[in-house]
């Protein structure tokens, strides 16, 4: 996965929090009047930002993945018309029944819709598009 420079952003004000905190803690000690060589201390940030870096960057994926929670994660799932939607209807999207309005057009039941958006408890959706070969994504054909 390609790295955009607002990840490499993100690493670098992450890597900086962790670098507050380690002048946090040298600061504290040295009021305290704990005396820590200098190679201590140097060595101890240099491992613990070097541990801070390998976590931030496996982290970065985690920001391209698709949100699978509220209104979110609805978008892009796939449905089938229960009743007909003229524009308002329901469809049946991952086993759960709910209220729909279409789009484009009057849907039929049985027919396969896409959700685009989700306005409080009501689906926006639209009649599911085939693909060039007369296929579903799903692998039946169109109109079947």
């Amino acid at each position: 996965m390609k790295r955009t420079f607002k990840d490499w952003l993100i690493i670098l004000v992450l890597l900086l929090d962790e670098l507050a905190a380690v002048v946090l803690v040298l600061a504290i000690l040295w009021f305290l009047q704990i005396r820590v060589p200098l190679w201590v201390a140097i060595f101890g940030a240099l491992v613990l930002g070097a541990f801070a870096f390998v976590a931030h960057k496996v982290v970065v994926p985690s920001f391209h993945m698709k949100k699978v929670t509220g209104p979110e994660g609805m978008i892009g799932l796939e449905g089938e018309v229960v009743e007909p939607l003229t524009p308002t209807g329901v469809v049946r999207v991952t086993g759960e029944y709910w209220q729909a309005k279409s789009m484009a057009g009057d849907i039929s039941v049985g027919e396969d819709v896409e959700v685009l958006g989700l306005n409080k408890l009501v689906l926006t959706v639209r009649r599911k598009v085939c693909s060039q070969e007369g296929k579903k994504t799903d692998g039946r054909n169109c109109g079947a």
